[in-house]
């Protein structure tokens, strides 16, 4: 029996047991479509920084063969290629893996953990950098782009942090943080709960104390 007169046979047999229509039968058996893949951030944000939405990173990487490569690799070829920021390239390189099925939603591909956050603060992009560079001591600082990015080791030792920053105009900025390599989900939420925190502390602090 093909699978065509298999799936019509499994329909009848459902109308009687039930007294569905035919329609209303079938309509139970099909599959549930999958749902629709949607990036964690907005494709504004992702043009502002980086010149092209996902759709169309998503195509240059698909014709490169970015499915078939490591995560670091994809990462490079991005910086190499386009000189995007290193954030965003870290960012559209996990968001192409999670549209491709390479990465699930709430974990990385080796099985680790990642966790973000972000905020947009009314202070231009430089006081917010300087305000976050050097504000808790569990972060050591590995690299720093000056009011674009940095990157930090975690006090763990085994977990990363890396950091963007974007003016969204003269008196306006975001900060957005990732926190990569941990090891078990529950660690995830903790954390995921303690940058949204610390990141709107930043946020009042700033816009409170009133300084350009």
């Amino acid at each position: 029996m093909t699978t065509q007169k298999a799936f019509k046979q499994r329909i009848r047999t459902r109308m009687e047991k039930t007294g569905e229509s035919y329609t209303a039968a079938r309509a139970q058996l099909l599959p549930a479509p999958e749902p629709e893949y949607a990036p964690q951030t907005s494709d504004e944000a992702v043009v502002r920084n980086t010149g092209r939405p996902y759709r169309d990173w998503f195509a240059l990487l698909d014709e490169w063969g970015a499915a078939g490569r490591p995560h670091g690799e994809i990462a490079a070829w991005l910086s190499g290629q386009f000189g995007i920021p290193g954030w965003w390239c870290q960012n559209v390189t996990v968001e192409y893996e999670r549209a491709r099925g390479l990465r699930p939603p709430r974990g990385d591909r080796d099985g680790t953990h990642s966790v973000s956050a972000s905020r947009t603060v009314a202070v231009p992009v430089e006081r917010l950098f300087e305000a976050f560079v050097d504000r808790w001591p569990e972060l050591r600082r590995r690299t720093a782009r000056p009011s674009r990015s940095a990157r930090f080791d975690w006090e763990d030792g085994g977990t990363r942090v890396n950091v963007g920053f974007t003016a969204k105009d003269a008196a306006k900025s975001t900060v957005a943080v990732s926190h990569e390599r941990i090891a078990d989900a529950g660690t995830a939420e903790r954390l995921k709960e303690m940058w949204r925190g610390r990141l709107t502390e930043l946020k009042q602090e700033l816009e409170a104390d009133g300084k350009p």
